[in-house]
């Protein structure tokens, strides 16, 4: 018998990465660039003026009908039906049972159609989730295919974009824009996207255009970003980055064993909702016991990955979910699933790092917020 396996995709940027001397790696199904140059002098790149990011293999789900905004409602854990025109709203899919699904960003389009970006390693569970309850006249279209996604993240982005070579009309103007906002334009002719949202904790923007003109974009942008220090960065940077801005990453601090309360991401369910999936899942919890999510802060230089243990003397009171040698702290950072007797502000708690008893102290998330 023949073993059959599946090859990643491939980003409609591969062939420009690939002149960039990338290094790839296989994410979500994805075949995506990890690293350009340096991890570190791409995080620090971002931090202090600007990166470029392919983010591609995120799935783009449209949903259009007069039902939109009430299955949506149905299908997520937030309320959606409320959010503006214009604006976008970070949510959840969850199970019945209240796990989660994954983590999503809403954009609402218009009266009757919104734009949902999840996971790529989700695309298939988001889109199961939501076929499972779509009702009327909603239409769920998936344009994963035919668009490509490019972040550009740090204090330069604004005016790197501004600059840039064939973006035009944008409406409402960038330096408008509010955070968790969209606007319109247009790219050599061609519809384009933008969302001031990103997952670095700098300030920044999210571009989608059709994949004719994704390599037309990145070029353009890069041209208008050469004397202002903008530099391609790959997932190594970018899960550094969100790791030090305490935000979580699917299959690390979320997954199905965990509901929203656990990631301190309550305050995303809308329990007043009459009806939603995972509803009764998530009164019938009893998270006395359930472990909560920490940020923990060492010294040193060695960091605790995921998977190794936390103790609190000798007793393990939980998982690292996701840590690293913070780029722009100096110091080891981690995010941790913990029991609830060790989660307080300031809890002295150890690191099992091979061995080794790293001291590691308990802290409020973020571990690191951007001067406005």
């Amino acid at each position: 018998m023949t073993e059959t396996t599946t090859e990643p995709r491939r980003s409609p940027l591969h062939e420009l990465h690939e002149r960039l001397g990338a290094s790839f790696t296989d994410f979500g199904g994805w075949l995506m660039p990890v690293r350009y140059t340096s991890d570190l002098a791409e995080h620090h790149a971002v931090r202090r003026a600007a990166g470029i990011f392919d983010i591609s293999h995120m799935a783009e789900l449209r949903i259009e009908g007069t039902d939109a905004a009430a299955f949506l409602d149905r299908a997520l854990a937030g309320r959606l039906s409320t959010m503006k025109v214009g604006k976008a709203k970070y949510s959840l899919v969850l199970a019945a049972d209240g796990g989660i699904v994954d983590d999503v960003i809403v954009y609402r389009i218009a009266d009757g159609e919104f734009l949902v970006i999840s996971n790529a390693g989700n695309r298939a569970e988001v889109a199961a989730a939501f076929a499972a309850v779509a009702a009327g006249d909603t239409r769920i279209n998936d344009i994963t295919d035919r668009m490509s996604l490019i972040a550009v993240q740090g204090p330069a982005a604004r005016g790197i974009l501004e600059s840039t070579a064939g973006v035009e009309g944008v409406e409402p103007a960038l330096a408008d824009m509010t955070y968790y906002s969209w606007a319109r334009g247009s790219f050599q002719g061609r519809s384009l996207f933008v969302a001031r949202t990103g997952y670095t904790g700098e300030d920044g923007f999210e571009l989608m255009v059709p994949n004719e003109v994704a390599e037309g974009l990145w070029q353009a942008v890069t041209d208008a970003g050469r004397d202002a220090g903008l530099v391609p960065a790959g997932l190594a940077a970018r899960d550094t980055l969100r790791l030090e801005a305490g935000m979580p990453l699917y299959g690390h601090e979320l997954s199905r064993d965990i509901v929203p309360a656990q990631a301190g991401l309550g305050r995303v369910v809308a329990a007043d909702k009459e009806d939603f999936v995972g509803r009764d899942g998530l009164a019938a919890r009893d998270l006395g016991e359930a472990p909560v999510l920490v940020g923990l802060v060492a010294d040193g230089r060695r960091a605790g990955r995921a998977g190794y243990a936390v103790l609190a003397g000798d007793d393990i009171v939980g998982e690292i979910t996701s840590g690293a040698l913070s780029p722009t702290l100096g110091h080891p950072v981690a995010m941790a699933l913990v029991h609830p007797s060790a989660s307080a502000e300031g809890t002295a708690l150890t690191i099992d790092v091979r061995g080794t008893r790293i001291p590691a102290t308990v802290t409020a998330l973020p571990f690191y917020r951007r001067q406005k």
